[in-house]
């Protein structure tokens, strides 16, 4: 029995038209009949696959009216629309897979570049181009060339000037933007278009005359085209490297900011990360090849900054939302700001405009994602490393319509109406909950009373009043649990006071035993050894073999490597030799002689001491009183310091002698002298003896 044809999908204004009910019913029956279609055996299902099958039709008309229409999209987010939409891809994969010979129909590039709007991102039908390319490269190569020329002859016309340029300009973008997704998800596709020149050069010829808009498409077409050529299964370098020599050598750089640029190769440079995927795909003398090339184009200006991949988070339900309102007379409604701000629909129009296939749902979370970042969130949609959780999310999905939208903007009192007692404070004390507060229970008279208990009692008499004073026998022990010396710890030389590292691993005698103990020992009798034979540290055999050594190595119990060892150490280390010398001095404290430290004069020998002969040849200080008048000089004999006195003590053998030297010199260093010296004086003046 065959199977049942399958009616053509309707265009948009058919199914506006359609009612609700009506519409789901013919949702069903499409899953239906796709479902019997992928249930049936292969041969069964090969004679349905023809060039006329209502099949191939089905397919070409569901992908391209969903592409077109966005009010199609909306309907893909009911139960039944998602169903149908997962089996139409399935549907797809099985004819694209399993028939021999594909149908005209879906060999167009108009079906390929539907087929990437509606599921581009999918990874099944990565994998199902790459293995329809291997098999049919031959069957889809004639009808991407007739795409590449209608490009061709597009941008050609909106590069020139004219009244039509607008309408031109258009319908570039349209074109490009209905192929892009395609040129993502299918490399070989995209390297078909990169073969020759013509097609860059159309793309920078037309980039310095576009508007703002046609430029942005223009630079992610380009972006998508030259990097495909190095993901293809072998990749194609030599052309990719000819392809960046002819960025090279395009005539117009002279702009270098992201914004204002005017040559396609500085947009690609500035606001894509172009030169980060050219420096991580080439490697070796494919790199150094195209070292001027990349030289040329990171001078046309900076790379746009690397953007720190944003961790993952998990969507943990902690109970936490808006409250519900429960009713329809609510003060402030807040369910009125669940709605999408305008600022945010115009960012989600941004992202549409680029990616015509991404729901306004999931273009949403995507800017939650990033921040309100719409350049971040298309590179991150061109280099295909969003995260896991919206990698995964239906890409068709859009906005909910707000179901009861009442407005919250009608008249009301300003401020809103309060209770009479909800600010006004409530009082508390001690006594609400005596008896009299409370009145649990009946009071007696008694306990009545107006004013004060007691009026007749004064301060003095409550101090005076001992009897709910503690007894001397609790004040005493309180005073002996005191300690007055006991003061609160000195915190002084804490590690935070002082600024630096306290050493808390020094153990006393309490702590046990020094594990360095042994060390000292060592170190002692080894700095002791040496300073007593530093030969018994030489390293040569005989030494080795000496008494010195062998006493050295019982004592220690050290090996000769290592008592040697230590010697060299000590040798190349003066500050442990210092720190050793101080550490093991020998020096008790006792001291048997006292050396002189007062000043002495010059010696017959040469010494300065204190109390030299007088009649020495150059006579030190003498221990009578002091030397004044000719005894001062300085020199021979008889001017150095320390002489006798002419006025001392007529018995001693000093004043004796400076009196006997005052008469030998008086004639000599008298007044002759000065007299002498005055007439030498005025004869060389000039004038004669007075």
């Amino acid at each position: 029995m065959p199977l049942p044809p399958l009616a053509p999908y309707p265009p948009s204004s058919l199914q506006k038209d359609r009612p609700p009910n009506e519409w789901d019913a013919c949702l069903d029956a499409w899953a239906s009949l796709i479902g019997f279609y992928l249930q049936s055996p292969r041969t069964e299902f090969l004679d349905c696959c023809t060039e006329k099958s209502s099949v191939s039709q089905f397919l070409f008309s569901y992908v391209h009216e969903t592409s077109l229409s966005h009010h199609s999209v909306s309907r893909i987010q009911s139960p039944l629309g998602q169903r149908l939409h997962r089996l139409v891809f399935l549907l797809t994969h099985r004819v694209l897979s399993e028939c021999p010979a594909i149908p005209d129909l879906l060999r167009q590039w108009v079906f390929l570049a539907d087929l990437g709007v509606l599921y581009g991102r999918s990874q099944a039908l990565q994998s199902l181009l790459a293995s329809l390319w291997k098999r049919h490269a031959t069957e889809l190569e004639p009808g991407l060339q007739e795409a590449k020329k209608t490009l061709l002859r597009l941008l050609e016309s909106a590069s020139k000037a004219g009244p039509s340029s607008a309408n031109n300009t258009k319908d570039v973008i349209h074109t490009l933007r209905h192929l892009l997704p395609l040129l993502r998800t299918s490399p070989d596709i995209s390297a078909i278009f990169m073969i020759g020149s013509d097609f860059l050069d159309a793309l920078n010829s037309a980039y310095s005359k576009a508007s703002r808009e046609l430029q942005d498409v223009l630079n992610r077409v380009a972006y998508v085209c030259l990097l495909s050529l190095t993901k293809t299964e072998k990749p194609n370098i030599s052309l990719f490297i000819d392809h960046l020599f002819s960025l090279k050598t395009t005539p117009d750089h002279s702009n270098k900011g992201p914004k204002d640029s005017s040559s396609l190769a500085a947009s690609l440079v500035c606001t894509t990360p172009f030169l980060t995927k050219i420096r991580s795909r080439l490697q070796g003398s494919d790199a150094a090849r195209a070292e001027l090339a990349i030289s040329f184009l990171e001078s046309l200006g900076n790379p746009p900054p690397l953007r720190r991949k944003k961790p993952s988070s998990r969507n943990l339900d902690k109970g936490k939302g808006p409250a519900e309102t429960t009713t329809t007379d609510d003060e402030y409604p807040h369910g009125a700001f669940d709605d999408v701000h305008i600022h945010r629909m115009s960012l989600i129009t941004q992202v549409q405009d680029i990616f015509p296939e991404l729901g306004s749902g999931f273009v949403v979370k995507l800017l939650d994602e990033y921040n309100d970042d719409v350049e971040q969130v298309t590179a991150h949609l061109l280099e295909e490393s969003l995260p896991a959780h919206l990698r995964d999310a239906d890409r068709t999905e859009i906005l909910p319509t707000p179901q009861n939208q009442t407005s919250h903007l009608f008249p009301r009192p300003t401020p809103p109406p309060s209770p009479p007692t909800a600010h006004l404070p409530i009082r508390r004390n001690i006594h609400d909950s005596t008896d009299l507060a409370t009145l649990s229970t009946a009071l007696p008279p008694s306990r009545l009373h107006r004013g004060r208990l007691n009026p007749d009692q004064t301060a003095d008499s409550l101090l005076s009043d001992r009897t709910t004073a503690p007894s001397k026998a609790a004040i005493l022990s309180a005073l002996a649990v005191f300690n007055a010396d006991d003061d609160e710890r000195d915190d002084t030389y804490d590690v935070a006071d002082v600024g630096g590292t306290v050493d808390t691993t020094t153990t006393g005698p309490a702590d046990g035993p020094d594990p360095n103990l042994g060390a000292d020992k060592n170190e002692e009798a080894l700095f002791s050894a040496w300073k007593m034979s530093p030969e018994a540290f030489h390293r040569d055999s005989a030494t080795r073999r000496g008494k010195a050594r062998s006493a050295l190595r019982g004592e220690t119990g050290m090996t000769d490597e290592a008592i040697e060892g230590w010697a060299v150490m000590l040798g190349r280390e003066p500050k442990r030799l210092r720190r050793l010398e101080a550490k093991y001095s020998t020096f008790g404290g006792g001291q048997r002689e006292l050396a002189p430290t007062a000043w002495r004069g010059n010696t017959p020998g040469g010494t300065d001491t204190e109390g030299s002969d007088i009649d020495g040849s150059s006579g030190g200080r003498s221990s009578g009183s002091r030397a004044r008048g000719p005894g001062r000089g300085r020199g021979g004999r008889g001017r150095g310091r320390g002489r006798g006195d002419v006025a001392g003590p007529s018995g001693e053998r000093g004043t004796q002698i400076e009196r006997e030297r005052k008469e030998q010199n008086k004639g000599a260093r008298g007044n002759h002298n000065r007299r002498e010296g005055r007439a030498k004086k005025v004869a060389r003046a000039g004038f004669g003896p007075g």
